[in-house]
This record gives C-alpha cells, sequence and structure tokens, in this order.
C-alpha cells in the first residue's frame, strides 16, 4: 500500500511539472531570457530553499549541514547541477522545434534512462567501496531498456507527424517545427538533464539522521538546482545584454501579472521534485523502485505532457496510424515505470 501512495504523490508532482509551461503563456512583453530567469529564482532557488528547510530538525540549520557533509559531496551534487542546468536550456529548445508533447517525450525519456544509469555509474568511479552499482539490478536495468524502446517509438510517431503534415499544418501546430534539430537538441538535452540525478545520488546523504524519510532528498535538490540557476543566469543575462533586452525589467505595468505567472510556473515545476522526495519517503522497503523512481517521475512526465500536447492541439491533423504509434509509445513508458515491482 505504502508503494501505492508513493507512486501517487510522484504522480502528482509529474502532472504539475508538465503543467508549468502552460503559465508561461499568460506573461506579457517580456523577452524569453527575462522571464526564464524570473520564474528559476522560484523554481531553483527560492522554493527548494525552502523545502531544505523541512529535512533541519528543531535546533539545527542547513549550514550546519552543508559544512559537516563531506565538502567533495557538496561539489559533486552542485556541479551535476550545473550541468544539468545546460540541459534545461536546450530543454526549451527542443518544445521549440517539437512542441510539448514530442519536445519533452523524447527529451524527458532520454533523461528517465540515463539519469538513473547515469548515477550508480558516476558513484562507483569516486567510490567503489561502497558499490554503488549493485542498485543496477536486472529489473532496473530491464526498465531502462524498455523505457529507451518507448522513446524510440514515440520518436518514429514524431516522424510519421513529420512527414504526414503540410508546412502551413507544421507551423499552425508547432511555429517552428523541425524535426530533425528538434530530435538532436532534445536527445542533447535528455543526456545533460539526467544529470539531475546523479546529483542528488551523490547528494544522497547530505541529511540528518532524524530527519523523516520524505524529506530527506530534498537538502540535495535544493544544491542542484543552485547549480542549474547559475548555468541559466549566465545565460539569461547574457541574452538579456545581446538582445538589448533589459528593459524588460522596467515595464512597471506588467510586474505583477509577470511575477505571479512566473511564481505560478515555478511552483510547478518544482513539485515534481517536491513529490520525488515525499514519494520515495513510501518506496523505503523496495530497493529496486527507489533507484528506478527518477525514471518513473519522467516517464509519468511524459505521460501529461503529451496529455497537453492534445489539449493544445499539437497532434492535430496527424493520421490515426500516428495517433496509435504515439499511444503504443506512451503504454511503454508506463509499462516500463513499473516493471521493477513487477519482476
Amino acid at each position: 500500500m505504502e508503494i501505492i501512495i508513493g507512486l501517487i504523490i510522484i504522480a502528482i508532482g509529474a502532472f504539475c511539472q508538465s503543467s508549468s509551461y502552460v503559465p508561461i503563456n499568460k506573461i506579457k512583453e517580456w523577452s524569453w531570457e527575462s522571464y526564464w530567469i524570473v520564474q528559476g529564482v522560484f523554481a531553483w532557488l527560492v522554493l527548494p530553499f525552502l523545502g531544505a528547510l523541512l529535512a533541519v530538525p528543531e535546533g539545527h540549520c542547513l549550514c550546519e549541514l552543508f559544512t559537516a557533509a563531506n565538502s567533495f559531496n557538496v561539489w559533486m551534487t552542485i556541479l551535476f547541477g550545473v550541468l544539468w542546468g545546460v540541459g534545461g536550456l536546450t530543454f526549451g529548445l527542443s518544445m521549440r522545434y517539437l512542441g510539448v508533447a514530442l519536445g519533452q517525450s523524447i527529451a524527458l525519456g532520454t533523461c528517465a534512462g540515463l539519469g538513473t544509469i547515469l548515477g550508480p555509474v558516476f558513484l562507483n568511479v569516486f567510490f567503489p567501496e561502497q558499490d554503488p552499482l549493485s542498485k543496477l539490478t536486472f529489473s532496473v536495468i530491464l526498465g531502462v531498456v524498455v523505457t529507451l524502446v518507448g522513446i524510440a517509438v514515440i520518436g518514429v510517431a514524431g516522424s510519421m507527424k513529420a512527414n504526414s503534415l503540410s508546412e502551413e499544418e507544421k507551423k499552425q501546430a508547432v511555429k517552428d517545427f523541425n524535426f530533425p534539430k528538434g530530435l538532436a537538441i532534445a536527445l542533447l538535452a535528455g543526456f545533460m538533464s539526467g544529470c539531475f540525478n546523479v546529483g542528488l545520488t551523490f547528494g544522497a546523504n547530505l541529511t540528518f539522521p532524524e530527519t523523516d524519510a520524505m524529506y530527506r532528498g530534498l537538502p540535495a535538490t535544493f544544491l542542484v538546482t543552485l547549480g542549474g540557476f547559475c548555468t541559466n543566469a549566465i545565460y539569461c543575462f547574457y541574452q538579456n545584454s545581446r538582445n538589448h533586452t533589459w528593459s524588460d525589467y522596467r515595464k512597471g505595468s506588467v510586474w505583477c501579472n509577470n511575477l505571479f505567472f512566473c511564481l505560478l510556473a515555478g511552483a510547478l515545476w518544482y513539485s515534481q521534485f517536491f513529490g520525488l522526495s515525499l514519494g520515495q519517503g513510501f518506496l523505503q522497503d523496495s530497493p529496486a523502485m527507489l533507484t528506478f523512481s527518477f525514471c518513473i517521475l519522467m516517464a509519468l512526465n511524459v505521460t501529461f505532457s503529451n496529455v497537453w500536447g492534445i489539449i493544445l492541439k499539437e497532434w492535430k491533423g496527424c493520421s490515426g496510424k500516428t495517433i496509435a504509434v504515439l499511444m503504443l509509445g506512451l503504454v511503454i513508458l508506463i509499462i516500463s515505470s513499473f516493471l521493477p515491482q513487477l519482476i
């Protein structure tokens, strides 16, 4: 029963993340780089910091935790957050060229598979005595393989979409639709985004012994998003200078509106990792599901993003065969999420 509760919590977080790009459409008179970094202040700094405080018992503080812990693990957690930040930037481009549904499907699917495997692999390089590779059991590896199969099937659906629609129909669904370019960017975004789970793996022990299991992953989450914020801030401020968009921040008439929707987008985005930490607290009795939980989150993100893709009419005009292939890919992804528990 606890496993079911954990999966439901993770699913709620996945649904929130898949909805996080909807509020951005309500932002007015700001360029991409301006609203991206403002929502990032909430998504990657403020809310993760507040979440991390839940893991701090009375009489302690976060600084105490980070200074007392192995400094190597702390900096590696932040470093992989910086690398994840690159994935976050290219993630947005993948949706520009492929749309919300297809872009998130390929990027998050790749992130799910690689993120699950790379964590124990990188940890084994530095701490082989801990035998982190033992977490990659047959059931976990099989789940990853099936996830990658699901990605491939969704990629086929995207290719069928590109071949079946006229140029005008493509532009109506996704303004800058470009399947080859979008596919390459989405795969890169997925690979770099997988570094998030690597960071969480290095930061797994950054917790107080008395902290409830549901909150133990939140300090590491804060460090990873802190690293990602640095990457995004550098890029966005560079774009502000290059595109002469610093004036966006001086448009007082839209600040209330834009700040609200940036906060909403940031809260929805952060919900996925807040939900992941809470959900993992209910998966402690199943090591395989605990190892595979990041992959489960990403697979559910893909599922819900395609729901939004259908709502936003990104697959409008496609043949029934194309939709059937898409649905097959989603079913495979969903099945992959439960394989470690079924085997």
